[in-house]
């Protein structure tokens, strides 16, 4: 039977509230990154460039490159290429860039090219979601490897046909962004939650000022902030306060390949009972209660005991009570050695049968 790989990271202990910064919770709207694209040649490889004859686009834009140089080739030739390789080229631009600096580009091969090791990326315009022109990208482009291999000095590479170019684009353009503009800023949580935004409006508007943050929603809060140079220092306050985020929903992740569990808290079940092939498991839950002496001023004190008995049997009957965990449960199905699959199985019958009081996520 397919051992189980299981990875428990369950909160058992109370729950202790840490505090956390508002910078590592929400964003800024409007400070982001954007996405730039452009289509580009990588040439100088050393014979590992496209097959010419099967990717007609790298021949249409080697000709048009020259036709712009003032060279004309003649009607009807035909180039064959194999230092050449048509390359998308990518790059992220971060917020408050400005023109002259520079930013990372990665190409990739979008014809048959065995190789970009060794190419050098043309002069590329990359652009945005609007069509504008925001960084121009040239340059070497290094493809990854793994190092010398003993006795010799070859190099293993992981992946030919992707290359970056470090510092390879520079700003052009620049992105305008509403950070001052209009009397208000808005914070934007990284999750929703009601609970987690109605304790920051409540941390800003008692350590900055009062009434000068509002909960438009579960993720966006709306917040008063001064104009000019002093809203950067304004931001910059608001980030650095703490606040006790609100406890997460109950959520339970499974591998379905691995058979791994990871819990983010604990998770009770309410009372069930399922039954999956000859696996039988018996949960019970029993109270003691220790009585003092009379006349001793002694307290009375309860203690909760729970057993488990893991028996296979034909027919099999999984027995759970209220209250019980659900890490005493898969503890017990991975000691004698169920499968995924049977895991997998147990867990969605109690989330279908409303037992299971978790969000259950199978990746």
């Amino acid at each position: 039977m397919k051992r189980i790989l299981l990875m428990l990271f369950v909160m058992l202990l109370p729950f202790t509230a840490a505090a956390d910064r508002i910078k590592d919770m929400a964003s800024i709207q409007g400070v982001r990154d954007n996405q730039l694209l452009g289509y580009g040649i990588v040439v100088g490889l050393d014979g590992s460039g496209d097959q010419t004859t099967q990717t007609p686009f790298t021949v249409q834009s080697i000709i048009s490159m020259l036709s712009q140089m003032g060279v004309n080739l003649p009607q009807g030739t035909s180039l064959q290429l194999k230092n050449v390789a048509a390359v998308m080229v990518t790059a992220t631009l971060p917020p408050f860039s400005k023109p002259g600096q520079t930013i990372d580009v990665t190409a990739s091969s979008i014809g048959n090219a065995k190789s970009l090791r060794g190419g050098t990326l043309l002069m590329t315009p990359l652009k945005g979601a609007d069509g504008q022109v925001y960084a121009m990208a040239q340059g070497n482009v290094l493809v990854g490897g793994v190092g010398a291999s003993s006795g010799g000095a070859s190099v293993q590479v992981n992946h030919l046909s992707v290359g970056r170019v470090p510092a390879g684009a520079t700003v052009e353009r620049a992105v305008p962004t509403l950070l001052g503009q209009g009397e208000f800023i808005h914070l934007e949580l990284n999750a929703n939650d009601f609970t987690t935004a109605t304790r920051i409006v409540e941390a800003v508007n008692g350590q900055v000022a009062p009434g000068i943050a509002s909960a438009l929603d579960g993720r966006v809060i709306q917040v008063r902030a001064p104009a000019g140079n002093e809203r950067v220092a304004f931001i910059s306050k608001i980030e650095n306060l703490e606040v006790n985020p609100a406890q997460g929903i109950a959520k339970v992740i499974i591998n379905a390949r691995t058979g791994s569990v990871v819990m983010n808290q604990t998770v009770t079940l309410d009372t069930c009972a399922v039954a999956h092939g000859n696996l039988t498991v018996m949960i019970s839950s029993d109270s003691s209660v220790s009585q003092p002496g009379a006349f001793s001023q002694g307290q009375t004190v309860q203690t909760d005991k729970v057993t488990i008995d893991v028996k296979m049997d034909k027919g099999g009957l999984v027995q759970l009570q209220k209250g019980v965990s659900l890490s005493e449960v898969v503890k017990a199905l991975n000691s004698i050695g169920a499968t995924p699959q049977d895991l997998l199985a147990i867990l969605q019958a109690m989330k279908s049968s409303g037992a299971l009081r978790a969000e259950l996520e199978i990746i």
